[in-house]
């Protein structure tokens, strides 16, 4: 019996260890520099998570006002998104996020400083500027130098490595912010230069046309084809943005209202800090193997779900009272999230041309730094007029919408997104290239 025993755990240990490496092998050394600047990157994201609790407990600022700052975070995520967009095709991937990482620096150091209510809304507003600015460069580098077949993976590792570092910033950044605001915004600071330092002598150029190899005519003519009007006419590509859009507002709430909420509750920076840390836990533990789960599943199905979880996680904070329950709700939505983000990525990228990644996932970050525009001021202005439990059943409606309209615009699509053919360089043609039009690393020079 024991032998049996003993048995079946090697068994299963020696399944878990081959899934493992299943899950790592086989991705290109670019991108594993790109996983730990992204990991150190997130190591120091003390100041989005604990700006509101900032404001409001240390500053002794309204609801209202914390609101309006998170949503300047936000406006300055809008105007960076689609600019960044456009550099990373233009300038490149690799000096488009040094300069924003540079800035999100100097500028993160700089609020930290800020009394002034004025200083510090226009300051956050800059901040939103630099920190968001990176975002469409580092999606569009990790397209160019993973392999079609491999991205769903990649895209999940990277977000693996964004919530293992969010999940210890935020256990530790709760204890420190009991002793002080300031060492959050100067360890922020310390922890992007030195994520910015990694990209300056670990990553190559991977644009395309730096590859090394001249694009063949017809794709020339499409990347010069290529603007922001392409983009705002692929229709698909912008219903996708739309419901993301929806999610993101739900999500948000997670940094603004569900603080603040906590905060009128009773509850400490201490115990938002634990209460937010499970949400990166959880994706620390689940991500990999949900994601061995379902990267040959109808994409679909999985946004549908995906959004459910996303809106009645949310909605049960209505029913909170205590950290444990607050723990739960942050359980179910954090599922949510595991399934939509890696879906989410794939399906963008795929719905993307080669020569205009940047724009794309510039128009797709614009998304996001959208929902941090306006979800502080829905938040704030529903809890201060409504109270918290009106807004925790509207985040259950969205994600009802949200879900019907993957459900409508998805009924068509294969389920092997992450594996089908790309679009080419010609954004005007419809068709698709052939499957072997692009492996994805050949456009990364070899010296790196």
């Amino acid at each position: 019996m024991s032998a049996s025993v003993e048995g079946f755990g090697g068994r299963g240990w020696s399944r878990l260890r081959r899934a493992a490496v299943e899950s790592v092998s086989g991705l290109p050394r670019q991108f594993w520099w790109l996983w730990t600047s992204t990991l150190i990157n997130r190591l120091g994201a003390f100041v989005a998570t604990f700006l509101a609790l900032y404001l409001t407990v240390e500053r002794g600022y309204s609801a209202s006002y914390a609101g309006f700052v998170g949503a300047l975070y936000g406006l300055g995520g809008v105007v960076s998104s689609l600019g960044a967009g456009v550099l990373t095709d233009r300038l490149g991937r690799r000096p488009t996020m040094l300069v924003a990482q540079v800035c999100t620096a100097v500028s993160v150091a700089l609020l930290g400083f800020m009394t002034d209510p004025v200083a510090i809304a226009v300051v956050a507003c800059l901040v939103g500027m630099a920190s968001s600015a990176s975002r469409p460069a580092v999606q569009a580098m990790m397209a160019d130098i993973v392999a079609p077949k491999d991205r769903i993976r990649a895209f999940s590792l990277n977000y693996w490595a964004i919530n293992l570092g969010f999940a210890i910033s935020s256990s530790v950044a709760g204890l420190i912010a009991e002793h002080g605001y300031l060492a959050l915004f100067l360890g922020e600071a310390t922890l992007v230069l030195a994520c910015a330092l990694v990209v300056f002598f670990t990553l190559p150029e991977s644009r395309p046309s730096a590859g090394g190899a001249a694009d063949a005519p017809d794709e020339a003519a499409g990347a010069e084809r290529i603007s922001m009007l392409t983009v705002l006419r692929d229709g698909r590509f912008m219903t996708v943005v739309g419901l993301n859009l929806l999610l993101a507002l739900i999500f948000q709430q997670a940094y603004v209202s569900m603080p603040v909420s906590m905060g009128l509750a009773g509850f400490s920076s201490a115990d938002f800090g634990l209460v937010i840390a499970v949400n990166g836990a959880l994706i620390v533990l689940l991500q990999i193997p949900v994601t061995r789960f379902i990267e040959h599943r109808s994409p679909a199905l999985l946004l549908i779900g995906s959004a459910l979880l996303a809106g009645y996680g949310f909605g049960l904070t209505a029913l909170a009272g205590s950290v444990a329950l607050y723990a739960v709700t942050v359980a179910v939505w954090t599922l949510g999230e595991v399934i939509n983000s890696p879906t989410q990525m794939g399906l963008v990228v795929r719905l993307s041309p080669r020569h205009g990644r940047g724009r794309y996932q510039g128009m797709y970050s614009l998304s996001w730094s959208v929902a941090s525009l306006t979800a502080p001021l829905l938040g704030g202005t529903v809890i201060d007029h409504f109270g918290p439990g009106v807004l925790w059943a509207g985040c259950a409606v969205v994600g009802t919408v949200a879900a019907a309209g993957y459900a409508l615009l998805l009924r068509n699509l294969p389920g092997r997104a992450e594996t089908g053919p790309e679009r080419s360089g010609a954004p005007a043609a419809e068709g698709r290239a052939g499957a072997g039009a692009e492996t994805g690393r050949g456009e990364v020079p070899s010296s790196s």
